[in-house]
């Protein structure tokens, strides 16, 4: 019984429930559900294996975390000893991230938007941009209390509550588990489909939650005895996150119609089939990856800001001026683009293909950072850390080639 309670404290509390809710934006809502409609099950061994990186990369980050007690970008930062190259990539980490989660955060707030729509069938005109400033300000007021542990709750509650409604939803259209199983094991790659795939990494392993898993582990945790409970609580959240995103594809896959976009044309075409149920279930799964998402891009931002630009942790940390400024930019960016009706689809999905042709970059820089001495002392990566960190670089990199080379073609 005492083990049994351990083991569910440590899945249950820490910043890998922040993570799986980063990355289980309306974005991956979006991307998984194309992926179903116009694939099948066929990619479905994409997502294992974004899951699968996502797991690693998110260990190596954490551990980086735990043993500096630093974010990411403050360990880049003081690794970088020649000026220009400092200022270089700390640059591109900056756009990359402060500018392109502020893109995102019209998509997260007005994908929770679509979902309380969608729950209570009010798609009235009118009402779209007061629902915009309502999500901005739950999101807003969580944020400003700037308490890490009520964050965690909030996020874990969320989560719970996404995967039981994907989950449901998937179970409800009675899939073929063999197909499901050849899908997950038989990899399949085709022009039409690498954009989509590229999607479903970018979607899953997200360079803004390698900086905020290192942020917030230190915020967690202090000292290398958790290094134990840091990857066992990664481990199973980033893991149910990928179940999350195989129940979407699974679920988009039961539909037979060139019309689905998005999670809310899924829960309308799944509702002949299905009933309501369907409806409700994805409704409030959609809701909860948006207004969870809609709290951590801004915070992901407001983290990187602080570790590129070399604020003091000591500087008020979470209720600094500085730091609230950022994530209050990234927030209001949302709000407003989400207020003036622009659709989020296509600005997603192109944010999710930048994600992967843009993410070996950052894989690059963990591994860099995992094999310093000076970094990790003893805790640096081993051979066979090593070889699978190399792997998922080099799949990266491909994939990354393949979706420019499609993109240039395509113009």
């Amino acid at each position: 019984m005492a083990g049994s309670t351990q083991t569910t404290r440590r899945w249950s509390s820490g910043p890998g429930a922040v993570v799986a809710a980063a990355f289980i934006g309306p974005g991956t809502v979006t991307v998984c559900t194309l992926a179903g409609v116009q694939f099948g099950f066929a990619l479905l061994w994409a997502m294992l294996l974004s899951t699968v990186a996502t797991v690693v990369l998110q260990d190596m980050s954490a551990r980086i975390g735990i043993v500096t007690g630093r974010g990411l970008g403050e360990v880049i930062r003081a690794q970088l000893t020649r000026p220009v190259l400092r200022i270089v990539v700390l640059s591109l980490i900056m756009f990359a991230i402060v500018a392109g989660n502020a893109a995102y955060e019209a998509g997260n707030i007005s994908g929770a938007r679509l979902g309380l729509e969608t729950l209570f069938a009010n798609n009235r005109p009118g009402l779209a941009p007061l629902l915009s400033v309502l999500i901005g300000a739950i999101a807003f007021g969580f944020l400003y209390q700037g308490s890490y542990r009520v964050l965690e709750r909030v996020m874990i509650t969320l989560v719970l509550l996404m995967s039981l409604a994907f989950v449901l939803t998937a179970i409800l259209t009675r899939p073929d588990l063999m197909a499901i199983a050849r899908g997950l094991l038989v990899p399949s790659v085709s022009d039409a489909s690498v954009l989509t795939i590229v999607g479903l990494i970018g979607t899953t392993v997200v360079p803004y939650n390698l900086f905020l898993h290192a942020a917030l582990v230190k915020e967690k945790w202090q000292g290398t005895q958790h290094l134990s409970d840091a990857r066992y609580n990664s481990l199973i959240a980033v893991s149910l996150g990928g179940l999350v995103s195989m129940a979407i594809i699974v679920s988009a896959a039961a539909i037979n119609s060139d019309s689905v976009n998005n999670a809310v044309d899924l829960a309308r075409g799944l509702e002949p089939l299905f009933g309501s149920f369907a409806r409700y279930f994805l409704s409030l799964g959609l809701f909860a990856a948006g207004i969870t998402s809609a709290m951590t891009a801004p915070l992901a931002a407001a983290f990187v800001a602080r570790g590129c630009l070399g604020w003091s942790d000591a500087e008020g940390g979470l209720k600094s001026l500085r730091f609230r400024v950022v994530w209050m930019f990234v927030l209001l960016m949302g709000v407003v683009f989400s207020s003036l009706g622009i659709n989020p689809i296509d600005i997603i999905r192109a944010a999710q293909v930048a994600n992967g042709i843009t993410l070996p970059l950052v894989v690059g820089i963990i591994l860099w950072l995992v094999n310093q001495s000076s970094v990790l002392g003893e805790h640096r990566n081993n051979l066979f850390q090593n070889i699978v960190g190399g792997v998922i670089f080099l799949v990266t990199i491909a994939l990354g080639i393949r979706a420019i080379i499609l993109v240039i073609n395509a113009l």
